[in-house]
Formats: C-alpha cells, sequence, structure tokens
C-alpha cells in the first residue's frame, strides 16, 4: 500500500501532518484527520489485487524483426470496481530499445464480477525464448488517494524465430531449378545419373553422350540428355564455436549462417532432395533429421532459434565423427565455419580427408564487408596502414579457400548478404555437372 501523488500534494497544501504506515516500521509525519479519513476510505474503495485472476493468450513463436501480440484477461472478482494501472514486465531485448514503458504499461477498469483484455505488443531483438517475467498492478480507490499493489507470475513464453531473409531468392533460385529439370524450353547440358530423354544433338555437345544405338536406328545423331537426380542427402553442418560469435553488420557470424542454410534447406527440399541439420561444437547444438519436405522448415527454424554461439574451440574431431555418423551414405556436407588459417589448418584439415573420401563438401564462410572497405581506403596514414592490413587478411582467407579447393572441397566466402544466394548457386551448380 502505499500514498499517491495526488496525497501526498494535498498534505504539502494542507500544511497539516498526516500518517504513514509500512510494513515493519510506523512514523507519524503529520496529523490531518480528514485527509487520513480520506485516504482509509479510498484505500478500503480500492479493488484488492491478490484475488485477482490472470491468464495469458496470444502468440507463442515470432520471426525475428516481427511484433507478437501477448493477451493478459484480468478477472475482477471482488464486489468493488478495479482502477488499476498493469506492468507487463519481460526481458529487455522483448522490445525496441527505448519503447519498453509504453509497450509495457496498460491502464484498465474491470467493474465487479467482469474481465477486460489487455495486449502486449512484443517486438524482439534476439533470437530465443523470452519467457514473461512479473506481472505488477497497482490498484487505485475512487479519490486516487491511495493504491494497493501487487504481483502476479503467469507463465508465457514466446520463441523467437530467425527471420530467414533470404527467401527473397527463393523463386530465382526455384526457376533455375527448374531449368536444370528440364521443366522449361531452356536445356542445360550437364551430366547427371538419372536418364531423361534423346534429343538431335546439337554442335557443342559432349560425344560421350551420344547413344550410338538410337543413331544407327534414325538418320540423325541423337543425344542422351540427363535429369539431376532427386533423394540426394544433403547435411548442414553449423559450426556454434567461437568463431561464429564474431559480429559483422551488428550480427553474429551464425546468424547469417543459418540464414543461408534455410534457404539451401527450403530449395533442397524442393529438388527433392532430404536435407538434415547439425549444429555441433564440442556437442551436438541441434540436430533435425528425417523430416518430410513440408516439415522441414519449421523443424529448422524452431531448432535454430535457441542455438547460439559457444565461447568454445569448436572440436574438429568430434564433429567429422558425429557427421560421419549422421551421413551413413554418400552426401553432400555442407559445413558453415570460419576461414580463418589457424581453425582451419589446425582443426579442420587434419580430419577433412575423412569427409572427402566418403562424402561431396562444401565449406561456406561469412567474410566481414568491413575489411574489403579498409583494403580499398586511401587518403591518409591510418587508412593506408588499414588497407595493408585488410589485404593481408583477405591473402590469407584467398589462401586458405586454397587450400581447401586442392583438397576437393567446394568453398563459398561471401559477405552476410549474398552468402545465402552464393551458397545455393554452388548447389545448384554441383546439381548442373551431375556431381550429387
Amino acid at each position: 500500500m502505499a500514498f499517491t501523488g495526488r496525497a501526498a500534494l494535498l498534505a504539502a497544501l494542507g500544511s497539516l501532518p498526516v500518517g504513514i504506515w509500512d510494513a515493519g516500521w510506523t512514523g507519524i509525519l503529520a496529523v490531518n484527520a480528514p485527509l487520513a479519513l480520506a485516504c482509509a476510505c479510498d484505500y478500503a474503495l480500492a479493488a484488492p489485487v491478490r484475488r485477482l485472476g490472470l491468464t495469458r493468450a496470444g502468440d507463442t513463436s515470432v520471426r525475428l524483426g516481427d511484433s507478437a501480440d501477448v493477451t493478459l484477461t484480468v478477472t475482477n472478482p471482488s464486489r468493488r470496481p478495479l482502477r488499476a494501472q498493469v506492468r507487463d514486465a519481460w526481458p529487455p531485448s522483448s522490445w525496441q530499445p527505448g519503447t519498453e514503458t509504453a509497450a509495457s504499461r496498460h491502464r484498465v477498469t474491470v467493474p465487479p464480477g467482469e474481465r477486460r483484455r489487455v495486449t502486449t505488443r512484443l517486438r524482439p531483438t534476439r533470437r530465443g525464448d523470452r519467457q514473461a517475467d512479473r506481472i505488477t498492478i497497482r490498484s487505485y480507490g475512487p479519490l486516487g488517494l491511495f493504491t494497493r499493489q501487487g504481483t502476479h507470475r503467469v507463465p508465457w513464453t514466446v520463441r523467437v524465430l530467425p527471420p530467414f531473409t533470404s527467401r527473397k531468392h527463393l523463386p530465382s533460385k526455384l526457376a533455375r531449378l527448374r531449368e536444370l529439370d528440364g521443366r522449361t524450353s531452356v536445356i542445360v547440358r550437364g551430366q547427371g545419373t538419372e536418364f531423361d530423354s534423346l534429343r538431335e544433338y546439337v554442335p557443342g555437345d559432349d560425344t560421350r553422350s551420344i547413344d550410338w544405338r538410337a543413331t544407327a536406328r534414325q538418320s540423325t545423331v541423337a543425344v542422351r540428355t540427363w535429369r539431376p537426380e532427386r533423394d540426394r542427402h544433403i547435411l548442414i553442418v553449423l559450426d556454434t564455436g567461437r568463431t561464429s560469435a564474431g559480429r559483422v553488420n551488428d550480427a553474429p557470424r551464425l546468424d547469417a549462417a543459418m540464414d543461408a542454410a534455410l534457404l539451401l534447406a527450403a530449395l533442397a527440399s524442393r529438388a527433392g532432395d532430404r536435407v538434415d541439420l547439425l549444429a555441433y561444437d564440442r556437442r551436438v547444438r541441434a540436430l533435425v533429421q528425417g523430416r518430410a519436405a513440408g516439415q522441414l522448415l519449421p523443424a529448422l527454424v524452431n531448432a535454430m532459434a535457441t542455438v547460439e554461439p559457444e565461447l568454445v574451440e569448436t572440436d574438429a574431431r568430434g564433429l567429422a565423427a558425429t557427421a560421419l555418423r549422421s551421413a551413413p551414405r554418400r552426401s553432400l556436407i555442407v559445413l558453415l565455419t570460419t576461414l580463418d588459417a589457424a581453425p582451419v589448418e589446425e582443426g579442420l584439415m587434419p580430419v577433412l580427408p575423412q569427409l572427402t573420401q566418403r562424402h561431396t563438401v562444401m565449406v561456406a564462410s561469412v567474410a566481414d564487408p568491413h575489411i574489403a572497405r579498409m583494403a580499398a581506403a586511401r587518403g591518409n596514414v591510418d587508412a593506408v596502414y588499414g588497407a595493408a592490413a585488410a589485404a593481408q587478411s583477405q591473402a590469407e582467407r584467398h589462401r586458405v579457400a586454397e587450400q581447401l579447393r586442392r583438397q576437393g572441397v567446394t568453398v563459398v566466402d561471401a559477405t552476410p548478404d549474398d552468402l545465402a544466394p552464393a551458397l545455393a548457386d554452388a548447389y545448384l551448380a554441383l546439381k548442373a555437372v551431375g556431381r550429387l
């Protein structure tokens, strides 16, 4: 219980003493019989907050960047009307900076025996689970001189999913996939292992695709066309070790890797391939296996939502062993990790032959666009030194990428905005040449 500012102002204006009672302490500040009587009546007429009934409903998941509405129903079982201010507390990352006060506070009036709803709109700034904190209710008397206050806990969780911003590239990648499948008028030459049809030879066709038996039965040279294989297995591996925590464009590298993984998974599932996901550093952080095409993306975003970078060195041997167990037959293993020299040369290189011996391997990495800007900068001494450091960093990444290519690995190195479409293009290129 507490005095309101209105009561304090009346006491000051009247220059008469009033009494204050608080838990564990009693003190006399003044004696103003009329004001004390008014406050006592106001307190008696304020609806009690401990007996209120509170329930929640609303959204349980939301994409990062979108809004989620959580409804709080306040039921007043008492015989007094409830005039209250409600504060619905959530973690600070549940709102954009500076908007928490307006979004979490509500004024509500509930007649006796009735209920009212208030809606808290969340706009989270981070992935993961956001759990509701305490609900604080301050009940006012009819004169606004005295209040009752109490807190309640009504559990509710909103899961913030990856935003999947690269889905805007999906239509163009699907159009390219249809070209490879031969479902458009564009003919793409390439070797798969799934026979499609015969057609007339065109200068420039691979002579190895000529069907001599069919040619002998007709007057023109016939060549075999191949359809990219379906039902291939793709294992996407997210490295969640310390290097994934580095921030690029004010977001962890892991977030860009997740976005690229989602676009690749959506494209591959449309191509008829099976897609699994493994997130690993020193132990398995997430694992999605055996999902049908219609269930794949919901399962992936739900698994990725709570995965955060771990500030530990990734165990490359454990990662390779886990990947091999998850891909028992020939597969495309897409490893989203770093191209920094030390982690690759000391961790990945020694175990890479275990992967390339049985599988097709692709390594994708998030490049920092700030390094490219630094390398191009000139104008003063600091800029020149910065450009030299950036050029050295770029040369080191190129050297590491070339080492991986010599081991038969396809390497994709792109900025956060370009990584997802570049990875999808690399997958389609493997499809086109029949390496899947």
